[in-house]
């Protein structure tokens, strides 16, 4: 035997001659960049294996071409690139090819009032797959926003008026009184119960796209939600944000149907699925509304 001939194991022939839907490699640790930031990711790829006979693929060779999404700004061009690199390098073994991003976009925002301002991390996903020839992008975004519930809202009003009722019914209303009162704890004997909520959005682009719209989903998203989680703030920032929550009072479904509009106005969203999870702060169970547009199975 030579001593530079390596064995290839792969290149036999599988003992069951069976299709394989998905084979490759999850996982993998890539330096990425979206928007001109760099960041890091860990990436599923794969192929299907349509060569029955064939016992495996070259999973080194997708590896490689993983190489294209390190330097350049991603987008839907440079994913059906690779794609296409995948395919090209199983040209007798493969139909399909898949491609999946992890990775964390880290986004810088300023405090309701003050100077103040932080980062705030958004967990994203970018499923990429060409299909004999058709290639599609879906994108999957986190958003996190607060929700105070509205039928808590009513009761805790109720209370405060049954409060002021005891305390002023047999007195002549005095303003400077009725404003110390306002003030002290008699005047807010009840509060409405908010919770920290997600919303997780999952959008189809066309197929023509020439971005990844992930700053304009999430930047629309939370101006329709109007109540962002914060990150640095202040005290007046703290008060701008309970202002936010108590004018704008919201049901899980209420959130879905913002967003649905929201969604829909995003230019190359050509169809997407959205669901919403209140983390209920009353209950021990999350409330959930779920929306869709023009969505189904691929």
């Amino acid at each position: 035997m030579n001593a530079l001939t390596l064995p290839d194991i792969a290149s036999q022939n599988a003992r069951q001659i069976v299709p394989l839907e998905w084979v490759g490699m999850c996982g993998i640790a890539l330096p990425i960049v979206i928007e001109g930031q760099r960041l890091t990711a860990t990436v599923d790829a794969g192929v299907s294996l349509d060569d029955g006979e064939a016992r495996g693929i070259h999973m080194s060779r997708l590896y490689l071409a993983l190489e294209g999404l390190e330097s350049q700004d991603l987008n839907p061009l440079l994913l059906k690139k690779v794609l296409q690199q995948f395919l090209d390098s199983h040209d007798d073994l493969s139909i399909c090819a898949y491609l999946r991003i992890h990775t964390q976009m880290l986004l810088r925002r300023p405090a309701l009032v003050s100077p103040l301002s932080g980062w705030k991390s958004y967990p994203v996903s970018i499923d990429a797959s060409l299909k004999n020839g058709m290639f599609h992008v879906e994108l999957k975004v986190e958003v996190s926003y607060s929700s105070t519930c509205p039928c808590s809202a009513a009761l805790a009003r109720q209370l405060i008026q049954q409060q002021f009722m005891k305390d002023f019914a047999t007195k002549p209303l005095q303003h400077a009184e009725v404003l110390t009162w306002l003030g002290s704890p008699l005047g807010i004997v009840a509060t409405p119960h908010s919770q920290r909520s997600t919303a997780y959005l999952q959008t189809r682009l066309s197929a023509d796209s020439q971005q990844l719209p992930i700053n304009v989903i999430i930047n629309e998203a939370e101006s329709a939600l109007g109540t962002a989680v914060q990150t640095a703030v202040k005290r007046a920032d703290e008060q701008a944000f309970a202002l936010a929550n108590g004018q704008n009072l919201m049901f899980c479904e209420d959130a879905a149907r913002r967003l649905n509009v929201a969604l829909k106005a995003v230019s190359g969203v050509n169809g997407f699925n959205v669901k919403v999870v209140h983390a209920e702060s009353l209950h021990s169970h999350d409330a959930v509304a779920e929306t869709r547009w023009n969505w189904s199975a691929r």
